[in-house]
């Protein structure tokens, strides 16, 4: 049987190899047209080449940017809106408001909660809540419950720094100073608590068949106004003495310089420090401080923070109740002395007779 051929077939079927042959050559010329453009853009600056010459001509990848397979792209830090800090949990403001935290050249550096009187008052309650509990606990056993706050303290000794040169404008150094100190300061108080009764004890001679003992006591809830830079110096410096004597507190951080305190209310989350034992508040203190001045269920308070020409209208208001007021001008790089610790103490007399 003779073989038929079709007219064309031949023809059409080589045509479409023909097609495919000129499309191979057609990317090839293409990849060299890229290869090409791509030495013209190394050679040229990196406008003219592809995202991977791009990013080879940018040079390292900037702080706060991000490099992946499509090159080089910028991305926004993430803006901490910082809590209070009120019996061992980190509530917002009852009120809802917050204020802008800025370094000494307008940076914004983060958001503070801005508490409320009744945040102030839940605070107190919080406080006494837990004074029993701390006041009953050995005086050994705080000591060991403040020497572990300095040793999250060091291990955070850097971040701390960080927030200092931004927050206060120290230099690097100074800084890293201040923490150091910070830190030796915690340790300082933290060998206090067993040995302040042999401080501020006594055994007194009495004319008569009788032991005499006077025994240092705390005095309850302690209000702190925290003073401004050195912020963490400053804070360690008031905050230490009174719970090292078994006192509970409710501190108000430095309205400008914030960040050293609501980072310590981190550290003592994290410490054996009991909830409700420090209670850090953020805000504005003229809003603060008169509400814990007259509140009747605190028992001191210390106006360090607060400058001087404000301090006679915050005594006044802790008379009604006799509140114990503390103010001294320090400076913070001498040596500490037992005094804060002996004026948050109260001293109870025990008489008893011999022999029985």
């Amino acid at each position: 049987m003779a073989e038929r051929r079709v007219p064309g077939k031949g023809a059409a079927s080589a045509k479409p190899r023909a097609s495919q042959a000129d499309g191979k050559a057609r990317k090839t010329k293409a990849s060299d047209g890229q290869a090409g453009r791509a030495a013209a853009g190394a050679r040229t600056g990196p406008r003219a080449g592809p995202p991977a010459v791009l990013a080879a001509a940018a040079g390292p990848v900037r702080t706060g940017a991000v490099k992946d397979g499509h090159g080089t792209r910028s991305r926004l830090d993430v803006r901490k809106t910082y809590k209070l800090f009120i019996g061992g949990a980190f509530p917002r403001s009852e009120s809802g408001r917050s204020y802008p935290v800025a370094g000494p050249d307008g940076t914004l550096l983060a958001h503070a909660a801005r508490a409320s009187r009744k945040d102030a008052r839940d605070a107190v309650v919080a406080a006494r809540k837990a004074g029993p509990g701390w006041a009953g606990a050995t005086a050994y056993n705080r000591g060991q419950v403040l020497y572990r706050v300095a040793e999250l303290l060091q291990g955070r000794a850097a971040q701390f720094a960080d927030e200092i040169v931004k927050n206060e404008g120290l230099s690097q150094r100074e800084a890293a100073r201040t923490v150091a100190e910070a830190i030796d300061r915690w340790v300082w108080y933290a060998g206090w608590p067993d040995k302040v009764a042999q401080v501020a004890g006594a055994a007194n001679p009495v004319a008569g068949p009788y032991f005499n003992f006077s025994v240092p006591e705390p005095t309850g809830v302690v209000a702190v106004l925290a003073p401004g830079a050195p912020g963490l110096l400053g804070l360690a410096s008031v905050l230490a003495p009174v719970i090292a004597t078994g006192n509970t507190a409710v501190v108000v951080a430095s309205e400008p310089a914030p960040l050293p305190a609501v980072t310590l209310a981190e550290v003592l989350a994290t410490s054996d420090v009991p909830g409700g034992v420090v209670n850090i508040l953020t805000g504005r203190q003229a809003e603060l401080a008169p509400v814990l001045a007259a509140h009747m269920d605190v028992n001191a308070i210390d106006l360090t923070g607060v400058p001087a020409a404000g301090r006679a209208e915050l005594e006044r208001l802790a008379a009604g109740n006799v509140k114990r007021v503390f103010a001294a001008e320090e400076d913070w790089a001498a040596p500490p002395a037992p005094a804060r610790m002996l004026a948050f103490l109260e001293i109870k007399t025990v008489w008893h007779p011999v022999g029985v």
